[in-house]
């Protein structure tokens, strides 16, 4: 069994804050959703391996009324510590806040929790080689 996607609610309208936090601050790709889901609004985003194989889908749905994750969160792992450094430093540049506290809390994975553009929690951390 593999995770296919993990989705997270933004309030209508919604779908431009989550480009700019899931596209243009952490590098996936937006892909069009089907034309059966396409009505309801909100935005799919994907990453690919060098492969070109999906590696991690969030598919950010309108909820109403809508209420933040700030507990529940999708968890994205990263190759290692640089690139997970570059991602906290165009998150904090596009305006997001990057929390660093507990980088070294989960043996192994340095990481940062931050907010998406609605508000929802996410992890970013890396493989420590």
């Amino acid at each position: 069994m593999r995770l296919h996607h993990v989705q997270v609610a933004c309030p209508r309208g919604g779908e431009d804050a989550a480009r700019r936090f899931y596209a243009d601050g952490l590098g996936l790709t937006e892909v069009p959703k089907p034309a059966a889901l396409a009505g309801r609004g909100g935005a799919w985003f994907r990453a690919h391996d060098d492969g070109g194989v999906v590696v991690a889908e969030v598919h950010v749905g309108v909820e109403d009324p809508f209420a933040p994750a700030l507990k529940a969160h999708p968890a994205l792992v990263v190759d290692d510590v640089v690139t997970l450094d570059a991602l906290g430093e165009r998150l904090e540049a596009l305006g997001f806040a990057v929390d660093r506290r507990e980088r070294e809390t989960f043996d192994g994975y340095p990481r940062f929790h931050t907010a998406d553009g609605a508000g929802n929690r996410v992890e970013v951390l890396a493989h420590r080689h």
